[in-house]
């Protein structure tokens, strides 16, 4: 099998892995390594988002409904999968006790302190995607990019704190910090491809950059203070964070 057609099969169980996008059936996909391309579906699934909100934007729908709509189809294209964790996670931190917090996040209920989790992100979401008016398809895939950057990042600084789950085997794809250069260099291309377009645009590339790197930077380390590592919940709960931060700070720029 060549190169390509290993790369290509690893795209398709990266986008299944992490996405509802329907994909054409292949034998034989591996997930081992589905996380060395996360910020790559990442920048997919935020052009889809840009793509569904220029086309809501093109028929005259309100701004605010229209981001409504569009953090609908975010969680629909993720698959709620993300925002799973972060619920779970929330739940976790509620624990007083640091020794039960593990077990409750394994725990599928949901509690109060998660349903308030997934609450305040969703109208952070909403509210932040409301203020921003222009180059809000840019603004998404930097979201659902710096997201899954954050992720990766996670998954090669910090311990993993459970010898099984879903979350086991980024591990083993992630093993160091030079796995993280492909995916920094895709983000800081896309903040690039924003100036090209416009050249106005300079500020907010440097804001995207320094905003998103920081946030994915910050947000997994304080789950990692936290918790003393991390899980596949709050490698999810570093993804929406990140996303929701990221865009709150855009507001600004």
């Amino acid at each position: 099998m060549t190169k390509q057609h290993q790369w290509w099969k690893r795209l398709i169980a990266s986008i299944i892995f992490y996405s509802s996008i329907p994909m054409p059936y292949v034998h034989d996909l591996e997930f081992g390594q589905v996380a060395q391309l996360a910020p790559l579906v990442g920048l997919m699934i935020g052009g889809i988002l840009g793509l569904c909100d220029e086309g809501m934007n093109y028929l005259g729908m309100p701004v605010l409904t229209r981001s409504a709509l569009v953090i609908s189809i975010w969680m629909g294209i993720t698959g709620g999968l993300h925002l799973d964790g972060t619920m779970d996670t929330a739940d976790g931190l509620a624990v007083g006790d640091p020794k039960r917090r593990l077990e409750v996040m394994a725990d599928s209920a949901t509690g109060a302190f998660g349903a308030m989790a997934a609450i305040a992100l969703i109208l952070l979401k909403t509210t932040a995607l409301t203020d921003i008016g222009e180059n809000r398809w840019l603004v998404l895939m930097a979201a659902c990019g710096w997201g899954r950057w954050g992720q990766q990042l996670a998954i090669a600084r910090y311990p993993y704190l459970k010898p099984t789950g879903k979350g086991a085997l980024h591990k083993q794809a992630i093993r160091s910090y030079q796995d993280l250069l492909p995916g920094l260099l895709l983000l800081f291309g896309l903040s690039g491809l924003g100036f090209l377009l416009n050249s106005q645009r300079l500020f907010l590339a440097m804001g995207m950059i320094f905003a998103g790197s920081a946030i994915a930077t910050l947000t997994g380390a304080w789950f990692n203070h936290k918790l003393g590592g991390h899980t596949g919940d709050t490698y999810g709960a570093v993804v929406e964070w990140t996303e929701a931060l990221f865009l709150c700070v855009l507001t600004i720029l």
